[in-house]
């Protein structure tokens, strides 16, 4: 099959420029691995896997058996919504920087409570916008 050759493409190490997207209770290591396998940018996402009680280390087993899977790049989504109890973005990022994710894609609220680390790390971030005020803030 032909490479589809685009800047986002280059940057990501993917064959076509089709990236997943964090999906909850589906975004599992299978369906990442089966994403980049077939040439795209799968997605792990974090906030499905990194539930109490294992929380980050949860994320962590999940990013070791996607790498089992695929040898092709993958990366972790991470939703920053309000919710009840705040999810532990502090450990969900260490564990992303440790395991050598190079790409996360972050959604919801303002990404800069993980940003920061991320971009720190070398880490390709995109960040989900449903508005042009929200890609400037990102």
């Amino acid at each position: 099959m032909a490479r589809f050759k685009t800047k986002l493409t280059e940057a990501l190490g993917i064959e076509h420029p089709i990236i997943q997207g964090g999906m909850h209770f589906v975004g599992y290591a299978e369906m990442a691995a089966a994403v980049s396998n077939a040439g795209g940018l799968g997605i792990i996402t974090a906030l499905t896997v990194a539930l109490p009680p294992n929380g980050a280390e949860n994320l962590r087993k999940e990013i070791r058996k996607c790498k089992t899977l695929t040898d092709k790049p993958f990366g972790v989504n991470i939703t920053l919504l309000p919710v009840g109890v705040q999810p532990d973005f502090e450990g969900i990022v260490k564990v992303i920087i440790e395991e050598g994710v190079k790409v996360v894609e972050t959604a919801g609220r303002n990404p800069e409570v993980v940003i920061k680390p991320l971009k720190a790390a070398g880490i390709f971030v995109i960040h989900k916008c449903v508005a042009v005020r929200h890609a400037i803030k990102a």
